[in-house]
């Protein structure tokens, strides 16, 4: 490969991330124009519309990979894994205090992006920033940026995701729009340690990923239509738990 040729596949790295930061963007200055037609009410019953949305996807992925036909009839599984992924994860992420930390970083972005006034502004923040980092499309998608130069997983994700801010903005406020930053930083992490990550990162392993990063999104869900009931940044290093139990010797 030529220098020419090699410089040029260093400045396509990363352009999945770019993509997905510019579409969390774009939603909330979408969302930001059209919330503003809306009554206080309508905005209400558009965030618990975006909630249920948002706890079916989840449930979808999760059932997808608890459930499976054995001999004809439909069982499940990996309740163990669940459990304890869950369990363990959030007793980590108290005593870690991400939630906490997660909140401190939006009120340092609320009063320096005068918004200081805005109520919402921090939960929204922080629920739109776990809506569209949690999950193995994430995680995936910026790994094949990294070692394939493939951004299209991301793609697909920044389609998702621009309707997703979009509705979330509207009804919650812009501190949605700021999402982007968190995603940045990220998938572009990812995408740039994607050589190291990529052997980790085995069909079971995103198995896994997948069930429990969906089981988080359902409860970021619970607090989108019922109020901020469930502290789930706390919950995340359940996915880091979640890849380890891959490489135990049983299966869950």
């Amino acid at each position: 490969m030529s220098h020419k040729e090699s410089c040029t596949v260093q400045t396509m790295i990363g352009i999945g991330t770019i993509i997905n930061s510019a579409a969390i963007v774009a939603g909330g200055v979408i969302g930001h124009f059209t919330g503003k037609l809306f009554k206080e009410e309508q905005q209400d019953s558009l965030s618990k519309a975006c909630g249920v949305s948002v706890l079916f996807i989840a449930i979808a992925g999760a059932m997808e990979g608890m459930l499976r036909i054995e001999d004809g009839a439909l069982s499940s599984g990996k309740s163990m894994l669940i459990v304890l992924c869950l369990a363990i994860g959030t007793i980590i992420g108290e005593l870690v205090g991400i939630e906490k930390g997660f909140e401190v970083f939006g009120e340092w972005l609320k009063h320096k992006t005068g918004n200081s006034k805005d109520a919402g502004f921090v939960n929204a923040f922080v629920t739109a920033s776990l809506t569209v980092c949690i999950g193995a499309m994430a995680i995936v998608g910026a790994i094949q940026d990294g070692i394939l130069n493939d951004p299209s997983t991301l793609a697909v994700k920044s389609v998702l995701d621009l309707i997703i801010i979009a509705v979330m903005t509207s009804s919650m406020g812009k501190g949605c729009v700021f999402s982007a930053i968190p995603i940045f930083v990220f998938e572009g992490s990812i995408t740039l340690l994607a050589r190291l990550v990529a052997p980790v990162m085995t069909d079971l392993a995103i198995e896994y990923l997948s069930l429990i990063g969906s089981i988080l999104i359902f409860c970021v869900g619970v607090n989108l239509v019922w109020g901020k009931k469930l502290r789930v940044a706390n919950m995340l290093p359940a996915v880091v738990l979640a890849v380890a139990a891959a490489y135990l010797p049983w299966e869950f």
